[in-house]
C-alpha cells in the first residue's frame, strides 16, 4: 500500500460553516482541507480531497481508489453513515483500510444517529472531536504503512 491517502466526504460537509454552527463549527470543508494538508506535510504523505451529495458517486470514487492502489480512507460519510448498506458494501469490497470520522459527537446527537451501517466496514470510528479527527484518522493510517 502507498503513502497517498484519500479524504471523501459525504452529504452535506460541503456546508460547513454555514449548515448548523453549533454543532459543526464555523470552519469550512477549505479550511479542514488546508488543515489536513498541513497534517499530510509534517507526515510526509499525499493526500487528496472528495466531497459528494450522490451516494452513488461517493461509492464509485471509492471503487476507483481501491484500484489506483490508495493506501487508505478517511471517511465521513455524513447522512449516509446511518441509512447506506450500499456504501458499508462499497468500503467492505475496496480492500481499503478506512477509518470513520464524524465532526459531532453521534452518540450525544439524535438516537438515529447512533447506528452506523459503514462502521463494520472501518477499521475504526473516531467522533466528536471536530477537525482534529481527521487528523487522528490520517495520523492512524500513515503509521500503519
Amino acid at each position: 500500500m502507498g503513502r497517498e491517502f484519500a479524504i471523501l466526504n459525504g452529504p452535506n460537509l460541503d456546508r460547513l460553516g454555514k449548515r448548523e454552527p453549533e454543532v459543526y463549527g464555523t470552519a469550512t470543508l477549505t479550511d479542514l482541507e488546508e488543515r489536513v494538508r498541513a497534517e499530510a506535510s509534517a507526515l510526509g504523505v499525499d493526500v487528496s480531497f472528495f466531497q459528494s451529495n450522490h451516494e452513488g458517486v461517493l461509492i464509485d470514487r471509492i471503487a476507483a481508489l481501491a484500484d489506483e492502489g490508495c493506501g487508505g480512507l478517511v471517511l465521513n460519510p455524513g447522512g449516509l453513515t446511518h441509512t447506506s448498506v450500499a456504501l458499508r458494501d462499497a468500503l467492505a469490497g475496496s480492500g481499503l483500510p478506512v477509518v470513520e470520522v464524524h465532526i459531532s459527537n453521534i452518540y450525544q446527537r439524535e438516537s438515529f444517529r447512533h447506528t452506523s451501517m459503514t462502521a463494520p466496514a472501518c477499521e475504526a470510528v473516531i467522533s466528536g472531536l471536530g477537525f482534529e479527527g481527521y487528523l487522528a484518522a490520517l495520523r492512524y493510517l500513515a503509521a500503519r504503512t
